[in-house]
C-alpha cells in the first residue's frame, strides 16, 4: 500500500527494525524511564526556593514590656530560626562563621519611643549580603513580624489603627506560594529536552558507526519513511515519559494539575517536535554517537536550563540575552507547562506557547529532512 510516495509496509518494517534496536540496547529505556525519575526526584527535593526557616540572631538591649513582647514575637515564629544573643560582638561573630544569616537589634530606647504617640522606635535588622535572596527572606519576615506586632499591640490598647484600608494579598495561583508548585513543571521541561534530544541524536550516528547506514541506502526506502522511522518509535517514548513525570509530580511531590491532559499531550508533541529534530539533525551532521551525544547536550540542556526561565526570570536579563530566548523552544514549553499546572487554561498565553512551538518543531525537522541525503559522500 502506497500514499504518495510512502509505503505503509516499508515503515512500519523500519519502525519494527528499531523498536527491536530500543529494545537490545537498554540506554534508550534508561534515558526515557530511569532518567526522568532521577532528575524529577533531584529538582523535587534539591531544588527549593522557599526559605521557611531562617536562622536569626537577636540582641534586647531595652528590658521594657514592649521590647520583651516583640522578641518573644521573634522567637516564636515557625519561619525563623532564632538564637538569643548577649552582646553585638557575639551576633557579630555568629553572622561571620554563617551561623545565622541576620541579627535584629532591638535598642535601648525602643519600649520608650513606642510609647510616645508619633514617634518612631528603630529597630537595626542586619543580613548577610552573600546571599541576596535570603536577605531580602530576613528583612520581610522581620518587617511583616514589625507589622503584626503593632497591629496587635494597637488593637490591645483598643487604639485606632493608623491605616483605614487594610490590604489582604491574594494569590490567584500557587496561593501557598510554594516553589516546588513551579519548580517541577519547569524541570519537566528541561527533563523532556534532555530525553528527545539524546535519544535521537544517537540513532543515524549508530547507523553509520554500525555500517547499517549503507544497507538502507541501497534499498528502495525513501528519506520520509526513513525519518519517520527514527521518529514516531522515540516519540512514543517520548509521550509516555511525560505521562510517567505527569504521575510523580501529582503523586509523589502533590504538585496540582488543573489543565487538559489532551493539551499535555499537545504541547509535549510539538515540543517532541523539536527535541527529536535537534537529535535527529546532530546525529545527521555528525555521523558519531560519542559527538552527537555532546552536542545534544551542549545545544538543549544548557539553553533550556539557563534561557528558558525556568531558573532565571527572562524579564530580569539584558535586552539581547532577552532577544535570544525568543529562539529556545523550551521557553515556551516552560510557560506551557507552569500555566496548566497552576492556572489550567489561560488562552493568550497557550496560544502564543502554542505557535512558536509549532514553528520550531517544523524548523528542526525541516533542517533534518534538507540535511539527511540518500548516498554516500
Amino acid at each position: 500500500m502506497t500514499i504518495r510516495s510512502l509505503s505503509l509496509r516499508r515503515l512500519v518494517a523500519l519502525c519494527r527494525k528499531e523498536v527491536f534496536q530500543i529494545v537490545r540496547d537498554p540506554s534508550s529505556i534508561i534515558i526515557a524511564f530511569i532518567l526522568p525519575i532521577v532528575l524529577l526526584v533531584i529538582f523535587g527535593y534539591g531544588v527549593n526556593l522557599d526559605a521557611s526557616r531562617v536562622r536569626l540572631g537577636v540582641l534586647v538591649e531595652d528590658n521594657s514590656a514592649e521590647a520583651t513582647s516583640f522578641a518573644l514575637l521573634l522567637t516564636s515564629s515557625p519561619y525563623l530560626e532564632t538564637r538569643l544573643a548577649g552582646s553585638r560582638e557575639e551576633l557579630d561573630q555568629w553572622l561571620d562563621s554563617g551561623a545565622i544569616r541576620g541579627m535584629a537589634i532591638i535598642p535601648s530606647d525602643f519600649g520608650t519611643r513606642v510609647q510616645k504617640t508619633g514617634s518612631q522606635a528603630p529597630l537595626e535588622v542586619i543580613t548577610d549580603g552573600a546571599e541576596p535572596n535570603t536577605a531580602n527572606f530576613v528583612a520581610s519576615y522581620l518587617s511583616a513580624a514589625w507589622r503584626s506586632w503593632f497591629f496587635q499591640r494597637t488593637q490591645d490598647r483598643a487604639a485606632t489603627v493608623g491605616a483605614a484600608i487594610v490590604v489582604v494579598p491574594r494569590y490567584w495561583f500557587n496561593p501557598a506560594a510554594t516553589s516546588r508548585n513551579f519548580i517541577i513543571p519547569g524541570s519537566i521541561a528541561i527533563i523532556m529536552t534532555i530525553i528527545g534530544a539524546m535519544l535521537t541524536s544517537l540513532v543515524i550516528a549508530r547507523e553509520w558507526e554500525c555500517g547499517t547506514m549503507e544497507a538502507l541506502l541501497s534499498t528502495p526506502v525513501t528519506k520520509t519513511e526513513f525519518l519517520l522511522s527514527k521518529v514516531l518509535p522515540y516519540y512514543v517514548l517520548g509521550i509516555a515519559s511525560m505521562l510517567l513525570c505527569l504521575t510523580i509530580s501529582i503523586w509523589l511531590f502533590q504538585v496540582p494539575f488543573r489543565g487538559s491532559l489532551l493539551l499535555l499531550i499537545l504541547y509535549t508533541s510539538l515540543f517532541l517536535g523539536s527535541s527529536l529534530g535537534l537529535g535527529l539533525l546532530l546525529s545527521t551532521i555528525t555521523r558519531n554517537q560519542f559527538d552527537a551525544a555532546q552536542a545534544a547536550l551542549n545545544a538543549a540542556f544548557l539553553p533550556a536550563t539557563i534561557l528558558s526561565g525556568f531558573v532565571y526570570e527572562v524579564s530580569s536579563m539584558p535586552l539581547p540575552i532577552q532577544a535570544v530566548t525568543y529562539l529556545i523552544p523550551a521557553r515556551y514549553f516552560v510557560s506551557a507547562l507552569q500555566t496548566l499546572f497552576q492556572a489550567g487554561f489561560v488562552a493568550h498565553v497557550l496560544l502564543e506557547d502554542l505557535i512558536f512551538l509549532l514553528l520550531s518543531a517544523t524548523l528542526f525537522l525541516g533542517l533534518t529532512a534538507l540535511k539527511t541525503a540518500r548516498r554516500l559522500d
